[in-house]
């Protein structure tokens, strides 16, 4: 058997992950006993193996922690393949050679002197098809997707913004990336029910509803109605209110403020940055089709389709098309989806395009709205997830496209420019509630519904420049890079009568009829920038320091009704960051960043005394230490960090002024990969410190803020059962402490605890690779209060739910 070698040039990556640890004290136990470097196949003498026939992954699994080397691959190459395992004596070559026989698959060693898995180019047409992975096509220039770690659920790497993609050990920041296996194996519908999984994140959104938001580390991203989720790197293009997963190939989380990778959130959230990576044209032809299921009667039908055309394969599309409808799980709710999303790429020898379209459509019948807590009286018990306050005669419609043009062109070896030009467009029509507010501890509501209708347009434009050069010993890698973003909010309510229920046992009223109203021009801005960093790398990139700044201007007019500007904002802020990595050991990886992040500032409202006086952008600063350890086939991250977000308030003499201030301290620990062969666990703890720490009320200094709790823990695990091949049971469990509603600190949530728990199959039928899988989630039916936005609206929990799917490559 022969051991291919990848050429220089290709972007360097850190041996594989591993720790079991729950503590920083058990990572710092268990170093001695994994610090050995890994092992050379060539060099390994032969010795005895004992690996039982199965599937091929576990086999291979098996071998690599027998014979001490790093190996880590996609498993996707080996779903539904199977070997005759290992028994005797056996070399290093020649028991790999053994279990590959007739798989179609070689081991390849990367630089650093791990292996990986590859498609033997002579067996590429014998029908099997990949689900995860993407060709690497892309320069040396930070571009190239990072591989899938072990156990395919999480990347190795992922983008940190205009610093491109790099390896999780090489990244001053705390980064994760989902990739599309862990999408489809949990069935997520939308980008919050990926992030479910993510300690560091929490859904504000409802269950049921037109609208995701979220909390990272305690601050709310996507709230509003300015879309706040990155696409491909650039804001501005994913769908404004609900993203969905099909057309996704990661999602990935840079935790904390980004403003300086990414420019400033458009609706100026600071918590993180959530990153949709789309699906490319694979290297290999895939046609794949999911049949799905949902309680009670929401079926739907996935197909995604790649190709690639061309001598050298150079032009690739990829279509990813998706229907769904039927009852939800929640009563009297009914939803129709409608996506469809096609990727074009060329790739060249030193030219790369990209061009992404994307259109979706999604109907609701009475969908779910949060609630509000009227002031003095506590948040009543959480009703059952099933139950639904909305009349049945309200009804919501959202129509969503967009389009991104991007590429990159290598100058020479050392030297890429790259540029991005695109938009989105959000149309929507509701008649429906609008936030009801409970107004007892028996759960009363009153309610007013309305027509609304809302238009969004958003634009975006960057260009940039990266270098790799050297100055004496040390490497740089320097980006240069220009934005720009636009985005006009037009809308137009017509309010009904008040309707009165009960978020128990809601009443039905008829139907109130309202005018469509005229939907005219609220607001527009235009964010655009410069910026530059340089990577400093010395020691074969033992240590690491980044250097950049941001000149961000920020531009904003909103309207009256009739047209008139009635107030203007035009100012602009610099944004600093400074991230240091350093890697003391082989599997160790130390690393600190300073960064801000921006937030529009704030205009003194109309009833102020100094009405109409406009004050800068808000400047949110972060310290973050941390320290990252790989170990084989698993990885944590320990993080320590503090935030600190300024914002204005009504003050002492009616007065407006920028006097407030919250600050959350933090520790997180994250961890994936597999424990152990065929067990993988994916999860962790964020342990928070809110507080208030200046308020224009006095009596609020000191509280913690809304919707920040003191413990948010997650864990995900899958066990690939012995007794069947290709059968793997799942399950994890999600905790959230009790939270706040008001800044008073009179109004809280429970702590609430879910529990899911789920199946999949992996087998061939006729060929063709087939897996099924099932999921419930909250088993156990449990009543809870999900979450709450920074505005004070609270949402029920999941009720339990059944999915189901089945997909099957042709």
């Amino acid at each position: 058997m022969s051991v291919v070698r990848r050429p220089r040039g290709e972007s360097r990556l850190a041996i594989a992950i591993r720790t079991a640890a729950l503590s920083l004290a058990l990572v710092t136990a268990s170093t001695s006993s994994w610090a050995a470097a890994p092992r050379q196949l060539d060099a390994i003498a032969s010795q005895n193996y004992e690996i039982p026939p199965g599937p091929l992954g576990r086999a291979l699994s098996s071998f690599a922690m027998q014979s001490g080397i790093a190996l880590s691959f996609e498993p996707a190459l080996t779903e539904g393949l199977h070997c005759a395992g290992l028994s005797g004596t056996y070399s290093g070559p020649d028991g790999v050679e053994q279990l590959l026989v007739g798989s179609g698959l070689e081991l390849v060693e990367r630089n650093d002197g791990s292996y990986t898995l590859a498609r033997r180019v002579a067996d590429s047409g014998d029908g099997l098809t990949l689900a995860a992975t993407t060709i690497d096509a892309n320069s040396l220039q930070g571009s190239a997707l990072p591989d899938a770690f072990a156990g395919g659920q999480v990347a190795r790497g992922g983008r940190v913004g205009m610093l491109g993609n790099k390896d999780v050990m090489d990244t001053p920041f705390s980064v994760t990336s989902y990739t599309a296996k862990t999408l489809a194996d949990l069935q997520t519908v939308t980008v919050a029910d990926a992030l479910e999984r993510d300690p560091s994140v929490r859904s504000t959104g409802q269950t049921g509803g037109i609208v995701d938001s979220f909390f990272i580390r305690g601050f709310p991203v996507g709230e509003g109605n300015l879309g706040e989720l990155a696409f491909d790197g650039v804001y501005g293009v994913a769908p404004n209110y609900r993203v969905f997963t099909e057309y996704a190939e990661r999602v990935e989380v840079l935790k904390g403020p980004g403003a300086l990778m990414y420019g400033i959130s458009p609706n100026s959230g600071v918590g993180g940055v959530i990153n949709i990576v789309p699906k490319r044209a694979l290297a290999e032809d895939l046609t794949r089709f999911t049949a799905s299921y949902s309680a009670d009667t929401q079926a739907g039908g996935h197909i995604d389709v790649s190709r690639r055309f061309g001598e050298e394969k150079q032009f690739g599309v990829r279509f990813n098309g998706s229907v769904q409808q039927g009852d939800t799980a929640i009563d009297n709710q009914e939803r129709e989806l409608d996506i469809g999303a096609i990727a074009l790429d060329y790739q060249g020898e030193r030219l790369r395009l990209n061009l992404d379209f994307i259109s979706q459509k999604e109907q609701w019948d009475a969908a779910s709205r949060p609630f509000t807590v009227a002031a003095g009286i506590d948040v009543p018990t959480a009703p059952n997830g099933r139950t639904n306050l909305s009349q049945d005669w309200g009804w919501s419609e959202t129509s969503e496209q967009s389009a991104l043009l991007g590429g990159e062109y290598d100058l020479n070896d050392a030297v890429t420019v790259f540029a991005h030009a695109g938009g989105g467009k959000a149309d929507v029509k509701r008649m429906s509630d609008q936030v009801p507010r409970i107004l007892n501890d028996a759960g009363d509501t009153s309610n007013i519904p309305g027509y609304y209708k809302f238009n969004v347009d958003r634009s975006t434009a960057d260009i940039g420049l990266r270098a790799l050069f050297e100055t004496g010993p040390v490497s740089h890698t320097t980006t240069v890079m220009a934005t720009r973003y636009q985005d006009e909010l037009s809308r137009g309510i017509n309010n009904g009568t008040d309707i009165r229920s009960n978020i128990y046992h809601p009443i039905d009223v008829p139907k109130q009829y309202i005018n469509a109203p005229k939907v005219l021009r609220i607001s527009e801005s235009e964010l655009s920038g410069v910026a530059i960093t340089d990577t400093l790398s010395v020691l074969e990139d033992r240590a690491q320091l980044t250097l950049g700044v941001r000149r961000q201007s920020i531009e904003s007019r909103n309207y009256s009704a009739t047209g008139a500007v009635t107030s203007r904002y035009d100012d602009s802020a610099t944004t600093p960051v400074v991230g240091v990595v350093v890697k003391p050991w082989e599997h160790v990886s130390l690393y600190y960043n300073y960064v801000e992040g921006l937030s529009k500032g704030d205009i003194a409202p109309a009833t102020a005394a100094n009405s109409g006086e406009a004050f800068a952008p808000y400047e949110t600063k972060q310290h973050e230490l941390g320290v990252k350890f790989e170990q084989g086939t698993f990885m944590t991250t320990l993080a320590l960090f503090q935030i600190e977000k300024p914002s204005g308030e009504l003050g002492a003499g009616n007065q407006f002024s920028v006097q407030a201030e919250q600050r959350n301290r933090g520790v997180e620990l994250s961890m994936f990969g597999e424990v152990a062969t065929g067990t993988r666990v994916m999860g962790g703890v964020t342990l928070l410190d809110g507080e208030l720490t200046d308020s224009a009320t006095r009596a609020n200094r000191g509280n913690e803020p809304v919707g920040v709790p003191d413990v948010q823990a997650n864990i995900w695990t899958e066990w690939d059962t012995p007794w069947l091949e290709g059968f793997t049971l799942t399950g994890g469990a999600i905790y959230t402490a009790s939270q706040y509603v008001n800044q008073a600190n009179t109004q809280e949530l429970d702590a609430w605890t879910r529990i899911d728990a789920g199946a999949r199959y992996v087998t061939r039928i006729e060929g063709r690779p087939t897996t099924f899988r099932a999921t419930v989630q909250n088993v156990f039916d449990r009543e809870y209060w999900s979450g709450v936005a920074s505005y004070g609206a609270i949402s029920p929990g999941y009720p339990r739910t059944l999915q189901l799917s089945a997909t099957v490559d042709f």
